[in-house]
């Protein structure tokens, strides 16, 4: 493979200009679907007006341009379709486009709100090259009715400006650059006027002039813009995931539209690179596989392990379950042409002599029933308690998704043998308020109330004094530390034992209340 940190840059700049309704024709809610030639638009509230916000190629045709009023539009073209924007669905469209570029290579970024940029650097020579790249993807791009113009160049800006504003071919890349208009370097609509009326309309007429003289009569954007786009400064892309640790992949000359037999390719992915992982001595936390269909969209699944491994069983075992769960089965349309798996998260494993009585066994059982639960639940859902560190009783134990706590640990106080637990087993949080009845203010509960049910105190233990934490503020004053608590240990009548507190001295609040925190068994 090519290392792509000794090679020049190249990056394919993408430019939907019809997006949202490309969007809205591929899937056409009511009556656009009745009248698939008609001209449509798109409208938001813009200062209190209904403005068009973006149009179709027809549309466009006819005259009209975003930026122009409802009522304007509509005179001139009265049966024009109109739609509310949508930006979240518009960008879900772009995601769901990005993930199929992927297909070219891993480094992709989103361009919004209507473009994307590809890291073709090592990757087009794969395709046969940069102009046989762009053109299978302008075939699949027509496939899914997307309308695209495309660019490549040395850097993110110089691609992201030649696929907008490139109208006439040039001999070379520099010189389409510097016949680009100054529009292209995307500046205040001020500054741009500005550059026009001094008469430098194009790229390389402001080339041509003292880099100090542009900064001091339009400011430094315009020299910033300027230099990223002639390839004097780089800003490089932000992907929209990292390179993961291992990446295989199967192409097929023919796409495969049966899912079993997908899942059995994907069954060889993970044994390859289940071998990969044994040669680093690693294991995998995180898989995710990518079935590329060849329409130009891709279907991505992702599973989790609490624990690394690289047992290809237990990992195709969490496919299965995750596909099982899916409310939305995996479709091949017209077939999957690639199969992708890769492992993003990787942690050391090396190899590990099994404990007397098969300890290290159960353990490994448990972390295997868990990894199936948040596969077919949810991550979300299945949780566990891990240790925090505060002294404050119901913040000392954070309930996380099991699959990234590891090993759960506790810094609650452990009891010697044979003494009664420091803690109780169950915590209410909130702590519920209680009635209490003293014998000296300061003093142990004598009798208290509780859900309506009077309890005696015949035992108590404590005070156990916990102040609050002095880093943090009550009300918001600066000049108040929190209340104090003191916990007892009490136990009534019937032998039914109690956490309860008093929230406060009596020099902090002239009348503290009272909590019950939790029950012991």
């Amino acid at each position: 493979m090519t290392n792509v940190s000794s090679v020049n840059r190249r990056y394919l700049a993408l430019w939907f200009p019809f997006l949202p309704t490309d969007r809205l024709r591929r899937r056409p809610p009511g009556n656009c679907a009745a009248a698939p030639d008609a001209p449509l638009a798109f409208v938001e509230k813009i200062k209190g007006a209904l403005r068009l916000s973006a149009v179709d190629r027809r549309a466009q045709s006819l005259g009209l341009m975003p930026g122009i009023a409802l009522a304007d539009a509509r005179s001139r073209v009265p049966d024009l379709l109109i739609f509310e924007r949508d930006d979240h669905a518009d960008q879900d469209w772009l995601e769901r486009i990005a993930g199929g570029c992927t297909r070219y290579t891993p480094m992709v970024a989103l361009d919004p709100p209507d473009g994307l940029i590809l890291d073709i650097a090592g990757c087009a020579h794969l395709f046969g090259g940069e102009r046989a790249l762009a053109a299978d993807l302008e075939a699949r791009c027509a496939a899914l009715g997307v309308t695209l113009r495309h660019a490549t160049a040395a850097t993110p800006a110089a691609a992201h400006a030649l696929a907008r504003h490139q109208t006439l071919p040039a001999p070379d890349e520099a010189a389409a650059i510097r016949r680009l208009p100054v529009a292209a370097l995307e500046l205040a609509p001020e500054a741009t006027q500005g550059l026009i009326r001094a008469g430098l309309k194009t790229i390389g007429d402001l080339a041509s002039r003292p880099m100090a003289a542009i900064a001091a009569r339009f400011g430094g954007d315009a020299v910033d813009a300027l230099r990223h786009l002639l390839g004097e400064a780089h800003r490089p892309i932000a992907p929209r995931h990292a390179l993961p640790m291992i990446l295989v992949e199967r192409r097929f000359a023919e796409p495969i539209a049966r899912t079993e037999y997908a899942l059995a390719v994907l069954g060889e992915l993970v044994a390859e690179a289940a071998c990969q992982l044994e040669e680093r001595k690693c294991g995998g936390r995180r898989f995710e596989a990518a079935f590329f269909r060849s329409d130009g969209l891709a279907r991505m699944l992702g599973v989790e392990t609490g624990q690394p491994t690289r047992d290809p069983r237990r990992v195709m075992r969490l496919f299965r379950e995750r596909i099982d769960a899916l409310c939305d089965p995996i479709d091949p349309g017209f077939g999957f042409d690639l199969i992708r798996l890769a492992v993003p998260v990787v942690e050391p494993l090396a190899a590990a002599q099994l404990k007397l009585e098969g300890g290290a066994a159960n353990e490994a059982q448990v972390a295997a029933l868990i990894d199936r639960l948040s596969t077919r639940l949810g991550r979300g859902r299945v949780r566990r308690f891990i240790s925090h560190d505060t002294h404050i009783p119901e913040q000392a134990q954070l309930a996380l998704p099991a699959v990234e706590t590891g090993t759960p640990t506790s810094l609650w106080p452990v009891s010697m043998p044979g003494e009664p637990q420091m803690r109780p087993l169950h915590l209410f949080d909130p702590p519920q308020p209680i009635e209490v009845i003293a014998e000296v203010p300061d003093g142990p509960p004598h009798r208290f109330r509780w859900r309506r049910a009077l309890h005696e105190v015949r035992r108590f233990e404590g005070p156990e004094r916990i102040a609050s934490e002095w880093w943090r503020r009550r009300d918001g004053a600066t000049d108040k530390p929190g209340l104090t608590r003191d916990y007892y240990r009490v136990e009534d009548a019937r032998g039914r034992r109690f956490w309860i507190f008093r929230h406060g001295l009596y020099e902090q609040k002239p009348d503290p209340g009272w909590y019950m925190h939790g029950l012991f068994a």
